[in-house]
Order: C-alpha cells, then sequence, then structure tokens
C-alpha cells in the first residue's frame, strides 16, 4: 500500500469517528452533511447539496465521455437496544472502530470520499462524481431521488455498501404489500358470519406453498413472507377482517407490477402495495467495470439486501468495506484495515479504467 493510501485512509477515519459522534438517522442527517460538505471544501471539492445530499464533480466534466458515480449513505437506523457500548462514542478497540454506521456505510462513505479526493485531479478516460446521500434507510423522497436530477448524466455507479470488497453485481428489490381479507361478524356461540382469520389462513397457505418460477442464477428466487398480521375485536365476535403484511423480495427477473399480478391471481385478499418503485437491479456481468473487478480477482456475486442501487436509472454494482451482517446490529464495527484496503482497491480499480 502507498504512502499516499495511508495518509487517505487515515483521513477517512477522522472523518468516520466525526460521523459516529453525529447522530444522523434517517430524515435527520443535516449535521452530518455539514460535516462533509466542510471536509469536502476544505479539500477543494467544490461541493454542491440538495437537502441533505452533498456532491461533487471532478474538474474537467466533459458531456462526450462515460460517467461514474461513486455513492454511499449519510443515513444510519436507529441503535438497537441491545448496544453494549455507546453507538455515538467512536471508540477503536483491536484494529477495530465501533459506532453506530461505522459498517453501514459509514466505512465505504469515507473510503469513497478518499478515493474521489485521490482520482478527482488525475488523468482520466471518464468523468467522475462522488455523491452521499441522504435517507438511505427508509428510501426517503428526500434522500438520492431528489439528488439526481441535479447530477450530470450517469453512465454506470459503484454503491459503497458493505460487500467484504467484492463486487454485488445484482441485489433484489423489495415491495410491502397490505393484506386485508374480509369476512363477516356474527357471534361466535352460534357459529355466525364468515370468519375473516380462516380466509386469511388459507390464501397465506396458499402464499406459504407457492413458488415463483423464474430463479435468478445470481439472486435466487424471488420470497414472498408474512411478516405481520391482526384481527378480532373480542372473544365471542366472530371477526369480519384480517389484516397481515407480506414482505416480498423480488429477482432480478420480476418487476414488482409481474409479482402484484401474481399475488392477486392467487389470493382472495385484497392487496395493496405500500410502492412498487423499489425493483431488483443488476449490471451486465460483461460490463467494463465487473470484467475489471474480475481482472483484480474479486469474485461477483448477487446480494439479498436493498440498497440505494433500487433508485438507480443506470448500471450500477455494490463494492464496499466491511460485512453486511454486521450492519443492523448491535456494537456494529468496521475493521480500520478495511478502511485502508477499500482506498486501495477503489484506486487501483479506477486508475486506467475503461467505460
Amino acid at each position: 500500500m502507498t504512502t499516499d493510501c495511508r495518509r487517505l485512509a487515515a483521513e477517512a477515519t477522522g472523518l468516520l469517528r466525526r460521523l459516529i459522534a453525529t447522530p444522523s438517522v434517517s430524515r435527520d442527517e443535516k449535521a452530518a452533511a455539514d460535516i462533509i460538505e466542510q471536509f469536502m471544501e476544505d479539500r477543494a471539492m467544490r461541493p454542491r447539496r440538495e437537502a441533505n445530499n452533498v456532491w461533487a464533480v471532478a474538474p474537467g466534466h466533459d458531456d462526450s465521455r462515460p460517467t461514474l458515480l461513486l455513492n454511499a449513505h449519510i443515513d444510519t437506523v436507529k441503535p438497537v437496544a441491545s448496544w453494549t457500548r455507546d453507538p455515538f462514542c467512536p471508540a477503536v478497540e483491536g484494529g477495530r472502530l465501533y459506532g453506530l454506521g461505522s459498517n453501514d456505510c459509514g466505512g465505504g462513505l469515507v473510503s469513497l470520499l478518499a478515493t474521489y479526493a485521490a482520482m478527482a485531479r488525475a488523468p482520466r478516460a471518464y468523468n467522475l462524481v462522488c455523491l452521499a446521500s441522504a435517507e438511505e434507510e427508509v428510501s426517503g423522497a428526500d434522500g438520492i431521488s431528489r439528488a439526481l436530477p441535479l447530477l450530470p448524466r450517469i453512465d454506470v455507479a459503484i454503491v459503497g455498501e458493505p460487500t467484504g470488497m467484492q463486487p454485488a453485481i445484482a441485489e433484489k428489490g423489495l415491495m410491502v404489500v397490505d393484506a386485508v381479507a374480509r369476512g363477516r361478524s356474527g357471534h361466535a356461540a352460534r357459529a355466525e358470519g364468515v370468519n375473516a382469520i380462516y380466509k386469511a389462513i388459507d390464501d397465506i397457505a396458499w402464499l406459504r406453498s407457492h413458488r415463483f418460477g423464474r430463479v435468478s442464477p445470481l439472486l435466487g428466487p424471488t420470497l414472498a413472507t408474512v411478516t405481520v398480521i391482526g384481527a378480532g375485536t373480542q372473544h365471542n365476535v366472530v371477526p369480519d377482517e384480517c389484516r397481515f403484511t407480506i414482505d416480498v423480495r423480488s429477482n432480478e427477473l420480476y418487476t414488482n407490477a409481474e409479482l402484484l399480478d401474481e399475488l392477486r391471481a392467487g389470493m382472495g385478499s385484497e392487496l395493496t402495495p405500500r410502492s412498487t418503485r423499489l425493483g431488483s437491479s443488476a449490471i451486465d456481468p460483461a460490463h467494463p467495470l465487473v470484467e475489471r473487478c474480475r481482472a483484480m480477482g474479486m469474485v461477483p456475486f448477487g446480494s439479498p439486501t436493498l440498497s440505494d442501487q433500487a433508485l438507480m436509472p443506470f448500471p450500477s454494482m455494490k463494492l464496499g468495506p466491511g460485512d453486511s451482517a454486521r450492519s443492523h446490529s448491535a456494537d456494529e464495527y468496521i475493521a480500520l484495515d478495511e478502511i485502508a484496503s477499500a482506498i486501495d482497491t477503489y484506486t487501483r480499480l479506477l486508475d486506467g479504467l475503461r467505460l
């Protein structure tokens, strides 16, 4: 690893410590965005900002060249109750930096910012944009969806989610469906009415055994799981309504609209999606960026977790330090050498890249 990469890693780690100490739960990222904006200004990156999204465009932007976006999110989930340390107090122990958002995805964010700082003025055959986006954990309207229309045309993106620095070239989508089974109320003692719970049970039994036919070699089958259920008002009244929630994780072979049609064809309950916009995403395995990863010894895979890729109307892949299994968990951490290694890998990936 070069001396320059070590210096960048030290700066990135210092920035991450400041971000951990600054609560940035989704929709409350202003203070963290201020820190990132100042970090960029101090390094003459000429940052731009919309709400709590902060980005920079590398000098010499040329519309005739392809454009690569480096992206990671600022926000975190709320800390779970089982933390054994202060989630907002950055602490280094045994080469690990502990704190909320350190792994998801502070490590990727600061590593990409450091990489952008190293590559922004270097000779390149492509344009470079770096975006720190808000509200990723809630897919909020004031997150990346608000920033993308203000960016130059993007041709491909690297998203710094924790992947162990292996390229996730596909990720599952998400559709949450609210279901209502309707019956008719009556007195339980006289077997009156139509029990909505029983109607819901029939639909849930169908869903449990149903298999969506298109299976992805990268992401496997689409999964639909009942995760919440509720019905009834008191013990002696046959319930006339049973509500349940279905969590649908799509692969890249289906749109959410297609999956909704298939569910409606097999179930009698009323099905209302909260949104269909978070579809599965994938990049062509033969894309030059993926081929460059392979040439460096990386192994492409499919990721089961959702990211802002779902809102990107251009090819993208996830590649970042850390382990997805640490995300949203107590005592979250990123290893310091993971940050240093990520910066080294990113800079080697981008140096001489042809898109």
